[in-house]
Parts: C-alpha cells; structure tokens; sequence
C-alpha cells in the first residue's frame, strides 16, 4: 500500500456509493465498514481502509457465497493469509483529486445532449443521450461532508471515443464547484484509470475486492437437466 489510508474518506466514499444506488447506509465494523447490499449475487459488502488482523480475521471466519471483502491493499499483500475459497476480482483503483480537472471543457456535436438532474439533495445524476433518445452515457455525483463522491460513470460502447467520458467528468466536476467542493474520490477500473488520469487524477490506493463465488453441485446440475 501506498500510504496510509484515511478511514474517514474510506467511510464518506462508501456512504456516496450506498446514497447512489438506494442502499442502507454504511456501519461501522470493527475498523471497517459493513453495508447490507441485499442482492443475489452481493448480500454484503465489508469495506477496510487498511489491511489488518480485522479483515484477515474476518476472511477466515466466513465461508457462504456473495459476501464481498474489499479492502485497500494489494492482493499479494494478503494472498496467503486468507483461505483460498477467496477468489480475487478485476483489479479496482481508489483515485483522489483535490484541484480542478487538467482539460478543457468539451463539446459535443448536435445529436447529443446533456440533462442534470437532482435526484435527491446533494445526489445528481448527468445523463447524455443520442438524438434525445438513445442513453449514450450517465454518472453520478453524491456530496458527503465535503467529499464529491463519483460514480457509475459508464459511456456504452457504441459512443465511446467521441469524448463523451470527458463532458461527463467536466459536467459532475462543475457540479461539485459550484458547491466550493474540489476534493473528489472514485474507484476506477483497469480500462477507466487512464482517462481519470489524464484529467489530473492521482491514485490514491489499490482497491482490491475478493469474494467467494457460488459452487454447484454437478449432481444437482444434472439432476436439474433431466428434469427440463
């Protein structure tokens, strides 16, 4: 790990990612924190700012599917330390910014157009879309305590390159300016870290998430198949 990790950012990151998709806020968990997710194939998630005996403990104890431990660490870090029911996912990045984006402003041309919406306080949503119909990109941008938290930022795949990822990064950006807010956080992916880069993002941890993926029995498997 880079360097220590700030639980508060940690917590105020996690509670824009809960406000975001409609979901209990976070608890406090032993040094971490814990958020009911409630979905099939993510029941809870537990969030560490740093790797410790909590999550290593914690790892050990559970052993039932779709219970997601992320924690700000590199795999190798605790590869060996926890038991190998864990399976590591598609590598995360917690990315800061404390200054305004490096870029200009961009355009877009005549079919798209861009909507803000407030969709509850301090909560906003940017949604492009092509020729007044077609979702072409949308973000999310949540306010915590001073903290702009980015999120579910997604362009679909026939309008990416067209400079779309940057108008929505400017667009929440703008948002969060215009409430004295600079200090931006987001979890990028392995494709997305790139782009945030360019814009003058800096990395601010590893974000690496495990979880134990659901086994099935292959009697069960061919005991279902007789059966259609």
């Amino acid at each position: 790990m880079m360097h220590q990790v700030s639980g508060e950012w940690i917590e105020k990151w996690l509670t824009g990612w809960s406000v975001s998709r409609g979901l209990p806020l976070p608890e406090q968990w032993q040094s971490g924190y814990k958020v009911k997710v409630g979905q099939e194939t993510q029941k809870e998630r537990y969030v560490f700012p740093q790797l410790n005996n909590d999550f290593i403990r914690l790892a050990q104890s559970v052993d039932e599917p779709w219970i997601h431990l992320k924690v700000c660490a590199s795999y190798e870090e605790f590869r060996d330390l926890i038991p190998e029911r864990w399976q590591p996912q598609p590598q995360g990045y917690m990315m800061k910014s404390s200054v305004p984006m490096t870029t200009a402003s961009g355009c877009i041309g005549t079919d798209y157009s861009l909507n803000v919406t407030e969709h509850k306080p301090d909560s906003f949503i940017v949604n492009i879309r092509y020729r007044k119909t077609e979702q072409a990109a949308i973000g999310r941008l949540i306010i915590i305590d001073g903290l702009a938290v980015y999120d579910r930022i997604r362009t679909e795949s026939n309008h990416q390159r067209k400079g779309l990822a940057t108008l929505m990064m400017k667009s929440l950006e703008s948002i969060a300016l215009s409430k004295g807010i600079t200090a931006g956080l987001l979890v990028a992916t392995e494709q997305g870290k790139p782009l945030y880069e360019s814009l003058g993002w800096e990395m601010y941890s590893v974000y690496t998430s495990v979880l134990i993926p659901e086994v099935i029995n292959p009697l069960k498997e061919s005991g279902s198949n007789k059966l259609k």
